[in-house]
């Protein structure tokens, strides 16, 4: 899918309170950027950033960052966050490409939120999945120490791909739902292609899992 351009959007997003800039300076400093010692929850791919505005304000004593490759997308945040009254202190945004993600986090990370991630569907793009193994080792060393992820896809051969790939990386399965909005979940909180998807009939894939 070709992104449409923003104009000045690398600019925008580079001026706001909420961006942290040269990430990778910050690597086992994410205390010192938040100034408290709270659990630090990631999500990757954050699109245009209703889940993790929504998760920061919903849990002020988490801290949250999103990060998204591209500043067309990212921007879209940006300008939902400066429509709102108020600061939220819990959250930093980052311009980043996933494919570096262990230069960023030194186990600092509780919980990494991965949300209609692109499927790659090419079995020769296999390792850019955002849960292949080889973006499931790049994660290691940015837990804590327990490693948390949940992941929420409509789509269903990415979703039975991701429930194989982490089981086969030592994961254990602690939720699996093919069909999110049957549970009733009131804790749930939706991504902007989660109600898209939802109000059309097409079902949620959710899975929990953790590594000790």
């Amino acid at each position: 899918m070709r992104l449409k351009k923003v104009k000045n959007a690398k600019e925008i997003v580079e001026n706001s309170k909420y961006f942290v800039d040269n990430p990778e300076e910050k690597s086992g400093k994410w205390i010192e950027i938040f100034g408290n010692d709270n659990p630090i929850h990631i999500e990757i791919g954050m699109g245009k950033g209703k889940f993790i505005i929504n998760m920061a304000k919903k849990y002020p004593n988490i801290n949250f960052i999103g990060i998204e490759k591209y500043d067309s997308v990212l921007v879209k945040a940006v300008k939902q966050l400066d429509e709102l009254d108020g600061n939220i202190p819990n959250l930093k945004l980052l311009l980043y490409d996933a494919d570096n993600i262990s230069e960023v986090f030194c186990n600092e990370i509780e919980r990494i939120y991965l949300n209609f991630s692109d499927p790659w569907p090419k079995s020769k793009h296999e390792k850019r999945r955002l849960t292949s193994q080889n973006f499931l080792k790049k994660y290691d060393n940015l837990f804590v120490n327990r490693k948390d992820i949940i992941q929420k896809t409509d789509n269903r051969n990415f979703f039975d791909f991701s429930l194989q790939s982490i089981e086969e990386y030592g994961y254990t399965i602690d939720e699996i739902t093919y069909d999110l909005y049957s549970l009733n979940d009131e804790n749930n909180v939706p991504t902007e292609y989660e109600e898209k998807f939802n109000s059309r009939g097409i079902k949620i894939n959710r899975l929990k899992a953790h590594k000790d």
